[in-house]
């Protein structure tokens, strides 16, 4: 009944449109017949005249004569993957048996991590005459599409993966509210939030966002066919905060090794991040006496609390050693690390640390240590991350920054070129151009 429905709407307006589901019909069913019965509006010419009305004849239903069975017509239904449904729940709806549903989830396993399904996927169930599907299309979303094509009580499977192509693409946007919503409003993903937390994160104070700040940006964008799969590396930006505005331009050397640059060539990149985790709190700073929640009495606070929840990110904010990874009483897991033979930093109440961090493990700047916890002596989940400087406690918030060295005479040549080329299409928002981090911004 339902199918014949799904043929009648196409007849009567084209697409019957019903919850996650569109039917469409490829070919019109048999006549139907219909009795139609009229009922006078107004008194007739007889009843005016006071003659006897005439009486409609009663409709009995054992009049009606049944229409023979008809082959339902050829015919489509299109589903689409949900929260909550697998792939074998979505095929058997679409009117496959649980056999067929299997063997279809094998191949289609061959093909695709059927474990990465997201919601938005499209599948397309087609019925011959009658009420068997004889081709299932699965359109995967920036992968491509899986056809099956009935062959007896099996199916023949082909993939059409789709051709990547990449454009590069300007992007921007004003603060309202949040980095991430402005990107989100600007029909950006996610990803692109973090890359530009990446590329700014030793001179933005992306903790101290203001409404009105700007950026601007030149990226990559990938597409498999019409749906995008991705982002290359920003290779030019800008940045407006607090009035002044943070240039970037990406250069490669010739051994591959990557950086982000000011136009003058020199490096963003500092020793040292500003923080430690991204999108979090300053909920307590470095002070030599603080009252603590739990002991109920006052002692110095040796680092800076980041309020942030469970399992979030700890990364390194310097290339160095690990020298301890363990727990220890009130500072719970801990990862301690030397960077020179003077600095240190530890990362303090961890709910675990991350794989292969152990005691002697190299470590990079900007690489995951350990995740956000409440071990120890703690009263929620947070980040209590310090600096000591030869035995001595500094404050994290108030250190200067050492800087790498700018690029060299051939290279700069080739920077400035790439310079030149992506300005135009920054489209800058009035401010303060930074030729160089100012030195209040610096960490190290």
């Amino acid at each position: 009944m339902r199918k014949f429905v799904v043929a009648l709407g196409e007849r009567l307006g084209g697409m019957v449109r019903r919850p996650r589901r569109l039917y469409f019909a490829v070919a019109l069913p048999l006549a139907i017949p219909l009795l139609l019965a009229t009922y006078p509006t107004a008194p007739s010419a007889a009843t005016r005249t006071g003659a006897a009305p005439s009486v409609a004849p009663e409709l009995r239903y054992a009049d009606l004569v049944a229409t023979p069975d008809a082959t339902l017509p050829a015919h489509s239904v299109i589903l689409t993957l949900e929260d909550r449904d697998t792939l074998d729940s979505i095929l058997v709806e679409g009117g496959l048996s649980r056999s067929e549903s299997a063997f279809l989830n094998n191949r289609f396993g061959q093909f695709v991590d059927l474990r990465r399904l997201r919601p938005g996927h499209l599948l397309r169930f087609h019925y011959g005459n009658g009420d068997r599907v004889d081709t299932v299309q699965m359109k995967v979303l920036g992968w491509g599409q899986l056809d099956a094509v009935r062959n007896g009580e099996t199916f023949d499977v082909t993939a059409r993966q789709a051709d990547v192509r990449e454009i590069e693409t300007e992007v921007a946007a004003t603060i309202d509210t949040s980095l991430y919503e402005s990107l989100r409003q600007a029909g950006e993903g996610p990803q692109l939030v973090n890359q530009l937390v990446d590329v700014f994160q030793w001179d933005v104070d992306f903790f101290a966002l203001k409404k009105g700040d700007a950026f601007s940006l030149v990226v990559t964008k990938r597409f498999a066919g019409n749906d995008l799969v991705g982002y290359g590396p920003i290779k030019g930006a800008r940045f407006t905060h607090e009035g002044i505005t943070y240039e970037a331009f990406r250069h490669e050397s010739p051994d591959g090794h990557a950086g982000y640059y000011a136009r003058v060539g020199l490096p963003l990149r500092k020793q040292f991040l500003r923080a430690p985790l991204q999108f979090t709190r300053i909920t307590s700073g470095f002070t030599k006496k603080r009252f603590h929640p739990l002991l109920h009495y006052f002692r110095p606070h040796h680092g800076v609390d980041y309020g942030a929840p469970t399992g979030t990110p700890v990364m390194t904010t310097a290339d160095g050693v690990v020298m301890e990874a363990s727990y220890n009483g009130g500072e719970g897991n801990f990862v301690r690390i030397r960077h020179t033979s003077r600095i240190e930093t530890s990362y303090l109440h961890l709910s675990r640390f991350a794989k292969n961090i152990k005691r002697g493990t190299k470590v990079q700047q900007g690489e995951v240590i350990g995740y956000v916890g409440m071990t120890g002596l703690a009263t929620g989940p947070h980040l209590d991350y310090r600096v000591s400087d030869n035995g001595e406690w500094l404050d994290p918030l108030k250190l200067k920054s050492i800087t790498p060295d700018p690029l060299g005479a051939a290279e700069l040549r080739t920077f400035r070129a790439n310079v030149a080329r992506l300005s135009s299409k920054l489209n800058a928002p009035s401010g303060q151009i930074a030729q160089a981090a100012p030195k209040r911004r610096a960490l190290f």
